[in-house]
Formats: C-alpha cells, structure tokens, sequence
C-alpha cells in the first residue's frame, strides 16, 4: 500500500488520521458537478482557481462537468507555512481571462476563515462579471471571520487542520488521494 492511500500517517513528526477518503471525495464531486452543469446550462463559465490548494480539486472538478467551461487561475497567500491564517492575504499571481460580463465560478480548496474568498470576490467583482459563485472542497463553518457566500460546498468539516487533495503541511502532502486531519486534535 502506497502512503498516499494509508489510514494514517506521520508528517514532519506529527500523526495524520484519514478524514475524507478518495471514493468520498469522488462521488462528492459528481454530485457537485452535476449540480454546477444544472445550473449553468447553456452558458460557459470561467472556473478561477486558486492556487495552490484548489488545483487537484479543480482538475477532477471540471472533469465531470457535463458543459463546457474555461480555467484561470490566480494566487494568493494567507498562510505561509503556518497551520493558521497569517490574517493577511497577498496576492502572487494575476489572472490572465477576460471577466467582464462572464459566468464566474471561484474555485477554493477550503474556506476556514474566510479572507482569501472575501479577497477574491471583491477583487473579480471589480472586473464586471455577469455572475460570480464559489465552489469549495471544504468548508469550516467554526472558523469564519468574514461570511462570503459558498453556493457550492463539498463538505462541511469541523475547526481542524487538515492536509491532502491539494491541501499542504509547509507545501507538502498536496498528492495525497484523501484529506487527513491531525490526530487527537480538538477542535478549535
């Protein structure tokens, strides 16, 4: 068994336990797409990413879309290598698409606090699209700072950290098939 598929694992010291397996993350994510295809029938959208975090996400994503679609992506930073938001967002990478009057979806590995979502839609929002929505893989209600509206979540998930499915520990771990949460962590 290769470690990107084990129940539990030991990074920089610390115990990982497998939180989101990868069939779970799966289906999730027909369901999400089907969903989004519903919705945007007959129209294009552009699916911004974030990078790092949401580039697995948003490649098996658009994968099951059943309509056709466009990709940007722009990056952010709020963490550095810390397990916390900094509480500050900076941006590393523009976008290079054409927004006005276009059907936006941000596409976001998990929204805890809050910043960097509110960061991207008031930034995307300044750029006239048609519609702007926002698809997260996870979504930590406890943590929000700022409420931004998440029209599309995969999963809700308790205050805890957690790396895999694109989500990094000092920007490691992304390749891991599930997400993992840190063992006997309580929730914040």
């Amino acid at each position: 068994m290769s470690k990107v598929r084990k129940k539990k694992l030991n990074v920089n010291g610390e115990t990982f336990v497998l939180y989101l397996s990868e069939k779970q993350i799966q289906q999730r994510l027909k369901q999400l797409a089907t969903k989004i295809s519903k919705d945007y029938n007959g129209r294009i959208p552009i699916f911004i990413g974030v990078l790092n975090g949401a580039f697995v996400f948003m490649s098996d994503l658009i994968r099951h879309m059943t309509i056709s679609c466009e990709v940007d992506f722009l990056k952010l930073s709020s963490y550095g290598d810390a397990k916390i938001s900094s509480g500050k967002v900076t941006m590393l990478k523009e976008l290079n698409c054409q927004v006005e009057g276009r059907d936006i979806i941000v596409v976001e590995d998990i929204i805890d606090s809050g910043l960097s979502i509110d960061f991207m839609r008031r930034l995307v929002s300044k750029m006239n699209p048609r519609s702007i929505n926002v698809v997260a893989l996870l979504y930590k209600k406890k943590a929000i700072k700022i409420h931004t509206p998440v029209k599309y979540i995969g999963f809700k998930i308790p205050n805890k950290f957690v790396i895999g499915y694109g989500l990094d520990y000092q920007q490691q771990q992304r390749n891991l098939r599930g997400v993992y949460c840190l063992e006997n962590e309580k929730e914040v």
